[in-house]
């Protein structure tokens, strides 16, 4: 039993298995790095970094086959590897505190990343001059939005993620006195004026405008430039029986609206949003260019900052380097539009931003401490050194 214990000690305290590892991070980089100009940016973390194992799925099926371990596999190998080495390797002593120090900054960079990839979150913020907003939107993903617009001081939403809509199936919720059938779901599609009937087999819509026009399927696209628009084909069903199928998709450029038990309610796809306890109201947009030509010397967006519960009322420059923190989130200088007075702001958030600044102060504070640990005893050698007499 101890031979069997020592020997999955030895292991992960290794250093062929951190070799290995380095090598296959190699390979996962190069691999991906190719891969992008197929899948894109997003899709190549998702599928190569920010997974366990990288699948390869078998022409003309649903199988799916791990062919090369995935960013969190390497990584959390890599981890173990580190930790375990420290445990048992190094012993804690002042010689070698540099390398320790050094060592822990790159676990706590480790450490940083696989917060970020679990929990960071990106969206955007799109705002006109005089307009205010609590809530940014995604860049990629999408929901079903259905709008109770019966108050008009307020609308009561409920939000369907657009992996529930791909799934194909019902949803009943509590706040809604309907169910809501997803009849066909297409992740990419576009839209056409003409009757859906002269498409035989294709889905038919009833009510809305999918009665007049075509919603015609598209293959996924991973370009940097081009988005994925969905579509969707839904159902109301009540207790009476059904009121209609509609088509969804952000390319509808009107509301879609039915009553039902004395209510209006409304169906959109849209962007997901991401709802805040505060509110940003842009109140100037800067477009400096140099004089002479048409190069940006400065974007600026003056906000003001306002907390729905009262604790903040200020008002803030936005700038290209200089963006806003608060509850959470960044807002940075993202696009702008100065002849339609229009601003848009990158809203990241992520609680591990500070981890890999403070890694990498670790690790040259380490560096340059073993170095110069190593330089004074080198010093103190040379000193010590008798001088050697020779005869000319």
């Amino acid at each position: 039993m101890h031979d069997i214990t020592r020997q999955f000690r030895n292991f992960f305290v290794s250093l062929q298995l951190t070799v290995a590892l380095l090598i296959l991070s190699l390979i996962l980089v190069f691999a991906a790095t190719l891969d992008q100009v197929n899948l894109g940016i997003w899709a190549v973390q998702e599928k190569y970094f920010r997974s366990f194992f990288v699948m390869w799925q078998a022409p003309n099926t649903d199988i799916s086959l791990p062919i090369f371990p995935g960013g969190y596999f390497i990584g959390g190998l890599l981890l173990i590897n580190l930790l375990a080495a420290h445990i048992y390797r190094f012993q804690l002593s002042w010689r070698k505190l540099g390398i320790q120090l050094a060592h822990a900054g790159l676990i706590v960079l480790l450490l940083g990343e696989l917060i970020t990839g679990l929990l960071q979150q990106d969206s955007s913020m799109r705002l006109e001059e005089g307009q205010t907003r609590s809530y940014s939107e995604s860049f990629r993903d999408y929901e079903l939005a259905l709008l109770d617009k019966t108050d008009p001081a307020f609308d009561e939403v409920v939000a369907v993620p657009e992996t529930v809509l791909a799934d194909e199936g019902s949803v009943q919720h509590p706040k809604l006195p309907f169910q809501v059938k997803v009849k066909t779901y297409y992740a990419n599609a576009t839209m056409q004026m003409g009757s859906p009937d002269s498409r035989p087999g294709a889905p038919v819509a009833t009510q809305g405008v999918g009665a007049r026009v075509q919603v015609l399927p598209l293959p996924l696209t991973y370009k940097p430039d081009e988005i994925n628009q969905p579509a969707a084909f839904v159902e109301i069903i009540t207790t009476e029986g059904t009121l209609g199928t509609w088509v969804v998709s952000p390319l509808v450029g009107m509301p879609q609206t039915f009553p039902y038990q004395g209510r209006t309610w409304e169906l959109a796809l849209r962007m997901k949003r991401h709802y805040l306890p505060f509110s940003l109201d842009l109140l100037q947009v800067t477009h400096d260019k140099y004089p002479g030509t048409e190069i940006p010397k400065n974007f600026a967006s003056r906000v003001r900052l306002k907390d729905a519960a009262g604790h903040e009322d200020r008002e803030v420059v936005i700038f290209m380097n200089n963006p806003l923190r608060h509850g959470g989130q960044t807002f940075y200088q993202y696009q702008m539009n100065a002849a339609g007075k229009m601003s848009a702001f990158q809203v990241v958030s992520n609680p591990g931003w500070l981890m890999p600044y403070i890694a990498c102060i670790m690790m040259g504070v380490g560096l340059t401490l073993q170095f110069c640990i190593s330089l004074a005893g080198f010093i103190r050698k040379r000193a010590g050194t008798p001088a050697v007499a020779s005869n000319v």
